[in-house]
């Protein structure tokens, strides 16, 4: 089977409908949610706007629409609690079956020492640049750009993929969360969906040339690896605009963009937020 036919079927299989009920443009006392549960999947829900949800009993945004968004990590349990509160004071807990997933391990060797076990300075450099990526990750917008859905930021083979637990240099690593779009230096990159710039670094110590855009909600897109960033901070890209350029920067072997996708703190696959594969980009990891 397919990764793109797994996906097909999973979205059909986790597609929940817990209850549907249309009042007015009011969702009162009903709730759905539509998605997968699986580890590294988005979830997008509908309820009445005024009700209250908290998922694993942290608070989640609700859209005047009554939109809102749950993810799940990498190594997420196989269980999550969600609880809706409505305005009536009437409550409904879920418990949402997680999918677990197996992941592949890659090796990667020839990368300079520098790269593997950084220095005193390159450290304290790290720290610096992980703080300011997590202050992007955290922002909280009422902006629902990711109603639109995503589109592929870049055409070309795709050699890596969520999940993967790398070795590098003999070394085993922490997991690998993007998708991997091999490409030539300079190819294109697009927005995947809408939103506002809220970071640029042309020269990151790992990711090298490092862009996010926020979708509101908390999700957010990041890029790495660029060669030229083409947007600026602050800056509203809308879903097809171009933004950078793919490149070689940071710890790579190879002119790639290294696509990734949160929730807040919790990492996302993006494979399973796209529609279909491009007809260019041929999926090299099965």
């Amino acid at each position: 089977m397919t990764l793109a036919t797994s996906i097909a079927m999973n979205r059909i299989l986790y597609t929940l409908v817990l209850s549907v009920a249309w009042v007015g443009h009011l969702w009162a006392g009903t709730l759905e949610l539509q998605g997968q549960p699986v580890q590294g999947g988005l979830m997008q829900g509908r309820t009445d706007p005024s009700a209250k949800v908290s998922f694993d009993g942290q608070p989640v945004r609700i859209s005047k629409d009554g939109v809102f968004l749950i993810g799940f990590g990498r190594d997420a349990p196989a269980q999550a609690k969600l609880v809706t509160t409505f305005a009536d004071g009437s409550r409904e807990w879920r418990e949402l079956k997680v999918g677990q997933r197996e992941y592949k391990i890659e090796r990667i060797d020839g990368l300079p020492p520098r790269k593997i076990s950084p220095s005193e300075e390159d450290l304290a450099r790290i720290h610096r640049e992980s703080a300011s990526i997590k202050e992007a990750r955290a922002k909280d917008d009422a902006r629902t750009d990711f109603l639109k859905g995503f589109i592929w930021p870049a055409k070309g083979r795709i050699t890596g993929v969520y999940g993967s637990q790398r070795i590098l240099n003999g070394e085993p690593r922490r997991p690998h969360y993007g998708l991997d779009i091999a490409a030539p230096v300079g190819t294109l990159v697009v927005a995947p969906a809408s939103g506002i710039v809220t970071l640029t670094n042309p020269n990151m110590f790992y990711s090298g040339g490092t862009l996010i855009l926020d979708h509101g909600h908390g999700l957010s897109s990041t890029f790495i690896h660029l060669h030229r960033i083409l947007v600026k901070e602050g800056q509203y890209v809308r879903q097809g605009d171009v933004i950078a350029e793919i490149g070689a920067t940071g710890r790579v072997t190879g002119a790639h963009l290294d696509w990734r996708i949160n929730l807040f703190k919790r990492r996302l696959d993006p494979q399973l937020i796209l529609k279909a594969m491009p007809s260019s980009a041929k999926q090299v990891l099965n």
